[in-house]
């Protein structure tokens, strides 16, 4: 059976292929530039965009099970496309989805969740890898600028987000189901890097934004306003399911999820 992961080259799409793959599963990676996908030779890469439909047809074909990505394009967009993504996808004769969201639910959610698809929605309240954000001013001024410093978040290691993926898909007992995954702990952002430091033997600063200064800098990454607004929300006030430990890694997998002092050993030299 064939499984396609859309944003196949993102942080967690590459962890979702890399555990199907682990699990003996054929791969279709769908990526808007194949010529840079650097995935597995044993992945069979096809170009297509979710933004535009008709770029899709060929890339479900014979296709089992589709994961699905919630935003599209370089500004994160919530993707609107959702309705025609899933006619798609049911005339090929796909089963199964998972649908990771992006902190709300949009029409690619929607559509799925109102069709045939035996679907699951996955729901990390936020990635280990967007601490990647702070590196390169951890690198070249021993500090970190954020706002809402002491507000915790259970982040969730994006392998295990990869591996819940990838169960969900290929074992039964999943449909119609909404999974939150987090990490072992709720840490503020604050204790985030009290642990780099510790683990690069560097003393770091946290400098405190208002909101104000971190949607200008925001602004000035590219990132549309849409997209700010719902993350100046979350980051203010999240919900419970954000910084609310749960053991869905584990129940799923079998294995308890991974760290954030575990992510940030593995990924030491990118501080440094």
């Amino acid at each position: 059976m064939t499984y396609l992961v859309t944003g196949a080259t993102g942080r967690t799409g590459r962890q979702v292929v890399d555990h199907l793959l682990q699990a003996g599963q054929q791969v279709r990676a769908l990526t808007r530039d194949p010529a840079k996908a650097a995935l597995p030779p044993q992945v069979e890469v096809v170009a297509g965009d979710l933004t535009a439909p008709e770029t899709l047809g060929p890339a479900f074909d014979g296709v089992t099970g589709v994961h699905l990505l919630a935003v599209g394009g370089d500004d994160y967009a919530t993707l609107r496309t959702g309705p025609e993504i899933v006619e798609l996808a049911l005339k090929a004769g796909v089963r199964r989805a998972t649908v990771l969201w992006n902190g709300h639910v949009g029409p690619v959610e929607e559509a799925v969740e109102a069709s045939e698809l035996e679907w699951t929605r996955l729901q990390p309240g936020d990635f280990m890898s967007n601490t990647l954000g702070w590196a390169e001013p951890i690198r070249t001024k021993d500090a970190v600028r954020e706002p809402f410093g002491d507000v915790p978040s259970a982040m969730v290691h994006e392998a295990d987000v990869g591996a819940v993926a990838a169960a969900v898909l290929v074992e039964p007992g999943h449909a119609r189901k909404i999974y939150t995954l987090t990490g072992p702990e709720a840490l503020s952002s604050r204790q985030r890097l009290d642990i780099i430091a510790a683990t690069i033997g560097r003393k770091l600063r946290f400098e405190e934004l208002t909101e104000e200064q971190a949607r200008e800098d925001w602004r000035q990454a590219g990132h549309s306003e849409e997209f700010i607004e719902v993350l100046a929300t979350w980051r203010r006030n999240p919900p419970p399911e954000a910084y609310t430990v749960v053991s869905t890694v584990e129940d799923i997998t079998g294995r308890p999820p991974r760290t954030f002092a575990d992510w940030v050993a593995s990924h030491a030299a990118r501080f440094k």
